[in-house]
C-alpha cells in the first residue's frame, strides 16, 4: 500500500489563498452588502443604527445557535421561534402580574425545555419526521401564545430593560449573551464527547447506536437544549422590545434562523455544522434586513429575500454534500 505525498493532492493545493479560507463566499458576500449598504444610505454607520442591528441578530443568533446543534445531529426543530413567542407571551403576563424577574426567568426557561424535551419525546419514539412534528408545534404553540395574550399587547414596563437596552464597554448586553451562548455551543461541538456524539449521529445514526452511544438520550437532550435556548431567546426579546404582542417572533423568526444556519454551512442532512458559519450567516441577514429598511425597499421582500437565499443555500449545501462523498 502505498501513501500519497503531499505533492501528489491535486490542484487544490495550488489554489489562491482565499478561496481556500472558511467561509470565504460567505465573508465577501457580506462584505459587499455592508459596503453598498454604507455607500447607499449614510445612516446605516451611525452607532445608534449599529446597535439596533446588534440587538435584532443577538436574539436569533441564540435559536441559531442552538438550531446548528441539533441540525448537526441530524434532527430539526421548526417550532423554536414559536416556543420564544410562548416564552415571550408567558413571562410578560408574569412580569405584568407582579412576578419576580427572577422567578419569571425560571419558569419561562424550564416552560421552553419542556416544549423541546416533548419535541424530542415524540421525533424519537414515534415514526414522525422531525420536520413534521416540529411544524405541527409551531403551529400549536403560536396559537397558545395568542391564547396567553388574548390577542392583545402586554407590556413590562421598565422590568428586564438593562438586559434588553444597555450596553457594557459600548457592547450590548445582548450581543454579549449571544456571543457567550455561540461560544459555548462551539466548544461543546469541537471538544466535547457531547459534541462528537452529535457529528457522530448525524453521519450515521445507526453507526452511531452500534458504536454504543445512547441515541436517544442524546436526542432528548438536544431538544431540550433546544428548547431551553428558545426560552433565552424569547425573553431576550421580551427584554429589547418591553412588551409581548401577537406575531412577535414566531414561524418567521425561525426561518431566518434556519436560513442563517444553512448558509453558514452546517447540513440539512446533518454531520456538518459550524457555529463560526452560523454567527454569519445570521450577521449577513441582519444587515441584508436593516440595508432593505435604510433603502425603504419594501418590507415584505424581505421574506422574498430570506427564502430565497435559504433555497440557494440549500441547493449550495446539497451539492457540498454530494461532492464530498467518496
Amino acid at each position: 500500500m502505498s501513501v500519497k505525498s503531499p505533492s501528489m493532492v491535486p490542484e487544490r493545493v495550488g489554489a489562491p489563498m482565499a478561496l481556500r479560507l472558511p467561509h470565504a463566499g460567505l465573508i465577501a458576500v457580506l462584505v459587499v452588502v455592508i459596503v453598498f449598504t454604507a455607500l447607499r444610505a449614510d445612516s446605516f454607520t451611525t452607532s445608534q443604527n449599529l446597535l439596533n442591528v446588534l440587538r435584532q441578530i443577538s436574539v436569533n443568533a441564540v435559536i441559531a445557535g442552538g438550531l446548528t446543534l441539533l441540525m448537526t445531529a441530524g434532527g430539526m426543530d421548526f417550532s423554536m421561534g414559536s416556543n420564544a413567542a410562548v416564552t415571550t407571551a408567558v413571562a410578560a403576563q408574569m412580569l405584568s402580574g407582579g412576578q419576580s424577574t427572577a422567578v419569571t426567568v425560571v419558569v419561562a426557561l424550564l416552560l421552553a425545555a419542556i416544549v423541546g424535551l416533548v419535541n424530542g419525546l415524540v421525533v424519537t419514539f414515534t415514526n414522525v419526521a422531525p420536520f413534521v412534528a416540529t411544524l405541527a408545534t409551531a403551529m400549536l404553540l403560536d396559537g397558545v401564545a395568542l391564547l396567553v395574550l388574548n390577542g392583545m399587547s402586554v407590556t413590562i414596563g421598565d422590568k428586564m430593560q438593562a438586559l434588553g437596552n444597555s450596553t457594557v464597554a459600548g457592547v450590548p448586553w445582548l450581543l454579549v449573551v449571544a456571543v457567550l451562548v455561540l461560544v459555548l455551543i462551539g466548544l461543546v461541538m469541537r471538544f466535547t464527547t457531547f459534541g462528537r456524539d452529535a457529528f457522530a449521529m448525524g453521519g450515521n445514526e445507526h453507526v452511531a447506536r452500534l458504536s454504543g452511544i445512547n441515541v436517544p438520550a442524546r436526542k432528548l437532550a438536544l431538544y431540550a437544549l433546544a428548547g431551553a435556548l428558545a426560552g433565552l431567546a424569547g425573553l431576550m426579546l421580551l427584554s429589547r422590545l418591553g412588551a409581548s404582542a401577537p406575531n412577535t417572533a414566531g414561524l418567521q423568526t425561525q426561518l431566518t434562523a434556519v436560513a442563517a444556519v444553512v448558509i453558514g454551512g452546517t447540513s440539512l442532512a446533518g454531520g456538518r455544522g459550524t457555529v463560526v458559519g452560523t454567527a454569519l450567516g445570521v450577521v449577513l441577514l441582519g444587515v441584508v434586513a436593516n440595508a432593505l429598511n435604510l433603502l425603504q425597499v419594501n418590507s415584505n421582500y424581505q421574506l422574498v429575500v430570506t427564502g430565497a437565499v435559504l433555497l440557494v443555500a440549500a441547493v449550495i449545501n446539497g451539492f457540498q454534500r454530494k461532492g464530498s462523498t467518496p
